[in-house]
C-alpha cells in the first residue's frame, strides 16, 4: 500500500516545500526543536517503563477503592 511512499524525489519535494514555507533561517530551529522534542518523547517514555510494577496484579488490587459495607 505504501511501497513508493517515501522515494528520494518525494522527499526532496517535501523538503523544498518546507524551505520555501519556513525559510533557510527558521528551518534549521524547528528540526533542532523537533529533534528535541523526540528525544523527550523517549526519555518519557523510559521513565514509565522504569515505574512499571513487577506483579500487575498485585497494583490494580492496591488501586481498587474500598468495598462499600
Amino acid at each position: 500500500m505504501f511501497e513508493g511512499l517515501f522515494q528520494p524525489m518525494h522527499l526532496l519535494i517535501i523538503a523544498g516545500i518546507a524551505l520555501l514555507v519556513f525559510g533557510p533561517k527558521k528551518l534549521p530551529e524547528l528540526g533542532k526543536g523537533l529533534g528535541e522534542s523526540i528525544r523527550g518523547f523517549k526519555s518519557a517514555m523510559a521513565a514509565k517503563e522504569e515505574e512499571k510494577p513487577a506483579n500487575p496484579k498485585a497494583d490494580a488490587i492496591a488501586s481498587r477503592p474500598p468495598a462499600a459495607d
